[in-house]
């Protein structure tokens, strides 16, 4: 009872300092609340017509039956999205080219970002300047692939993960962040008491950037979970092939087994397999990002904004 009295006394004292707006800003409230929830609505209405298709029956989703809640609740679509051996076997590929990609992005981000953090590194200015340049430029896709061809990596699982370990972008936002949260008087102070560069990076740095490292951490998390074009372009081996590959052929080639689905009349329409198929593996491909996003959306303000206003 007196927790819903101090409930009621603190809605009493927001629409007390509500009304005290002037007229301008309480329309701006306004307008601001309906265009905010429209924008949730257009946002996660597709997410949960795929959620609720993945539920229903092959013939539901391809009449058009489904709107919000699933019809004809079934699970044929994860049962056959898990009877697949290529499904399963792309998805452990996607969590492995996911791990080792995103703990070398980070690694060889926040090295690169410390260097060009101090003021004493002899071309700072240079080498931001040849980094900032390939932001603009390239050498093309067929230079790209006769580099990975002479490599050697060309069908192999580091085609995955070596492109693209430096991401200039989250370099910037991380040096950016060790310049205005680290002061310089630590510094001085360190290396005062004899303290090097490596282990004032590992001891002071690397502790005093759990905000910039955890966002790093996402943004190539969710870039290696979400790459195909690689794939497309280096893999023949289909044992390689990462779960967005497999999605492609569902998706756009409609490579469909009906045979996975036990249900007889989703063998009979080979459409409403696919449909059931595809959602379903939707679903599964998106949770293992939508599971990471709450841990670490509170570090998004401290980090990137930090990052990207400052310097």
């Amino acid at each position: 009872m007196a927790k819903t009295q101090a409930q009621m006394g603190a809605y009493k004292e927001k629409k007390k300092k509500f009304s005290t707006h002037p007229a301008s800003d309480r329309a701006y409230y306004i307008i601001s609340g309906f265009c905010l929830t429209f924008v949730l609505i257009a946002v996660s209405y597709p997410l949960l017509y795929v959620l609720s298709a993945s539920f229903s029956s092959g013939n539901a989703v391809s009449s058009g039956q489904v709107l919000l809640w699933p019809v004809d609740f079934s699970l044929e679509g994860y049962e056959a999205v898990f009877k697949n051996k290529d499904i399963l076997r792309a998805y452990g590929n996607t969590f492995l080219y996911t791990i080792l990609g995103t703990a070398l992005n980070v690694c060889v981000v926040m090295t690169c970002a410390y260097g060009l953090s101090r003021p004493g590194l002899k071309g700072r200015g240079l080498f931001m300047m040849l980094f900032t340049f390939t932001m603009f430029f390239s050498g093309g896709l067929i230079p790209f692939y006769i580099l990975m061809k002479d490599l050697q990596l060309l069908n192999t699982m580091w085609a995955m993960v070596i492109p693209g370990a430096l991401s200039v972008y989250n370099m910037i936002i991380a040096r950016t962040f060790i310049q205005s949260s680290i002061p310089k008087e630590l510094v001085e102070a360190t290396s005062i008491d004899g303290c090097s560069d490596v282990r004032f990076f590992f001891s002071f740095v690397l502790p005093l950037s759990k905000a910039v490292i955890a966002v790093i951490t996402l943004f190539s998390a969710v870039g290696h979970w979400n790459a195909y074009f690689n794939a497309l372009m280096f893999l023949n081996d289909r044992s390689l092939y990462p779960l967005q590959i497999i999605l492609r052929e569902i998706l756009i080639m409609n490579q469909v087994d009906v045979s996975m689905i036990m249900d007889p009349e989703l063998q009979i329409a080979n459409a409403h397999a696919a449909a059931v198929l595809k959602y379903s593996l939707i679903v599964v491909a998106t949770i293992p990002i939508l599971c990471v996003y709450p841990f670490i959306q509170k570090y998004f303000v401290k980090g990137v904004m930090i990052g990207s206003l400052k310097g």
